[in-house]
């Protein structure tokens, strides 16, 4: 039998590597620096901190004081109510003897009105806190002089339908003031802004 040769095959280690042509063979770039450079390294360890001022006890003494002016005014719109549920009118008795004072001043309401407006609305001395409170509580005062303007120039009457009528409209507009009366003084008591309804978009109007 011939002996058939055995034929080693050595290959070496480049031999087995694939070649590449040579525009495949460049380096591949390298990515830029995603690390944001433009801001110092402080910001990237500071935290963010806030700090909360409470409103001074002079804002809110001030605010609160400014909605007993439209309180005043808007009493009477609860002669109904305090007639029929004499309960309702006890929170309001300690005013009664200030509310004599104030009507038996004359033109006290409209005195009183331009006090608010040119001392405090439109004193640049006070913060945009009171005045917005001062202004909130004019604006208030002044829709609620609209009824009594329409009752005089409507005449509804004093029986049948139209008393009925002035009655529920009285009732609506006391339940209405002292609602806004008391929303706004807590309000301000605690520091806080009060919006009441229908009068603050215009009162912040008048501010801007």
């Amino acid at each position: 039998m011939a002996a058939v040769p055995i034929i080693r095959l050595s290959l070496s280690s480049h031999q087995l590597k694939p070649s590449l042509p040579s525009k495949f063979r460049q380096p591949f770039p390298r990515l830029p620096n995603l690390r944001p450079t433009h801001l110092p390294k402080s910001t990237a360890t500071s935290r963010i901190s806030c700090s909360y001022t409470p409103t001074p006890a002079t804002d809110r003494l001030i605010s609160a004081a400014s909605y007993f002016f439209p309180l005043f005014n808007g009493l009477r719109y609860g002669g109904f109510l305090f007639n029929q549920y004499p309960i309702l009118a006890v929170p309001f008795k300690p005013l009664f003897p200030i509310l004599s004072l104030y009507h038996s001043i004359p033109s006290a309401s409209f005195i009183s009105f331009f006090a608010l407006y040119l001392g405090i609305v439109r004193n640049p001395s006070f913060s945009r806190y009171v005045r917005f409170n001062a202004l909130q509580a004019l604006v208030l005062d002044v829709l609620l002089a609209v009824p009594a303007l329409l009752q005089n120039i409507l005449s509804p009457g004093r029986s049948g339908l139209g008393l009925k009528f002035t009655i529920l409209m009285y009732n609506a507009l006391f339940v209405f003031v002292a609602g806004c009366f008391i929303y706004g003084l807590v309000s301000s008591i605690l520091g806080k802004t009060p919006y009441l309804p229908f009068v603050a978009e215009a009162a912040g109007r008048q501010l801007d």
